[in-house]
């Protein structure tokens, strides 16, 4: 089933963001690599694909498990969660309709 992840970042998250962002990646792109990620990206703070030094308010990822656990669990073992860039994270079953 697909899980939506969505996470909220502290306030003046982006050097915590920067350092942990390889190690967040890696994570990812071996779901992808396992046919299991929908979509996964980052909330600008600003209008702007490149928000530079405002940054990012928080993140989406909606991928495959095999349940609302292991999705919770996955979200739990984060870098960005370890390395105290969110607050706060929400995993919720998710139906695709479109497209």
């Amino acid at each position: 089933m697909l899980y939506a992840i969505i996470s909220e970042d502290v306030k003046d998250s982006l050097e915590r963001r920067l350092a942990a962002r390889p190690d967040h990646l890696a994570r990812l792109e071996a779901l992808r690599d396992e046919g299991r990620v929908v979509l996964a990206g980052p909330h600008p703070a600003i209008d702007s694909d490149n928000p530079g030094e405002a940054g990012f308010t928080g993140s989406l990822v909606v991928a495959e498990f095999d349940s609302l656990d292991e999705a919770q669990a996955w979200a739990d073992a984060d870098p960005y969660m370890i390395a105290g860039v969110y607050s706060r994270v929400s995993v919720k079953p998710f139906k695709k309709v479109f497209p």
